[in-house]
């Protein structure tokens, strides 16, 4: 179970680094390419959801690391995995049935991170 965390929790922490990363520092126009719906939420938003982004990949690893508050490595993959239920209603509402893909596979990985956290935390 603890390989299994560790592994999912880098995957999940890499991707949401990444992404969260991009929303924070880069400019509408920037994202827009790759993030259509960037245009229909306002930035200040964008860059919430960027900087909680950023924050929950840090909450997957250092606190089991650290020993301290393991309890927010479980609460971290839960915001993802709410997070990533709405990403998909946005998506749907917006007619992009093909984006998703990553959405529902974030969704899959978030829920066993909160289930394997509950199990090895």
């Amino acid at each position: 179970m603890t390989v299994a965390y560790w592994i999912i929790a880098a995957l999940l922490g890499l991707f949401y680094l990444y992404a969260g990363g991009k929303k924070i520092v880069q400019s509408k126009e920037r994202l827009q390419p790759m993030m259509g719906w960037v245009d229909t939420v306002p930035m200040p938003m964008v860059r919430t959801i960027g900087a909680l982004e950023v924050l929950g990949a840090a909450g997957l690893v250092l606190p089991p690391v650290t020993g301290i508050l393991p309890g927010l490595a479980l609460a971290a993959a839960a915001g993802f995995t709410v997070l990533q239920v709405l990403a998909t209603g946005l998506h749907l509402s917006r007619g992009e049935v093909k984006e998703t893909g990553l959405n529902v596979t974030l969704i899959v990985l978030a829920a066993a991170e909160v289930w394997l956290a509950t199990i090895w935390l």
